[in-house]
């Protein structure tokens, strides 16, 4: 019974940690050019600063076949792409204003941010 109880706020304070807790290390472009991983529930970066006032080019390596992984949604920007399977997945973004916006997969699983400044 112990190891039920012990096991279980394991999995809350891991759940706790995931959702709201953990912070991805920011990724800086100097050149708005960025290569993101897709894998294994993250996209990696997931947290991207840019220059604001400059077009921003994406470039999606989608390793993982599950099929929320099959699309990326930047709702502020009104912009969706379907994702195929390896790197041919190139996504340009208008020049942005100063602000952050968010992107995801479209069951919010996948979760990712670019700021620009």
């Amino acid at each position: 019974m112990l190891y039920v109880n012990v096991l279980g706020i394991a999995l809350i304070a891991a759940i706790v940690w995931w959702f709201w807790l953990y912070k991805p290390q920011q990724v800086a472009s100097n050149n708005n050019q960025v290569n993101i991983v897709v894998n294994n529930g993250v996209y990696q970066p997931s947290n991207i600063k840019v220059n604001a006032g400059e077009k921003v080019n994406l470039r999606f390596d989608r390793q993982d076949a599950a099929p929320c992984a099959e699309m990326v949604i930047f709702p502020q920007l009104d912009i969706s792409q379907e994702l195929t399977m390896g790197t041919n997945n190139q996504l340009a973004l208008p020049a942005l204003e100063q602000g952050e916006y968010d992107f995801h997969c479209q069951m919010q699983m996948y979760k990712g941010k670019l700021i620009a400044k």
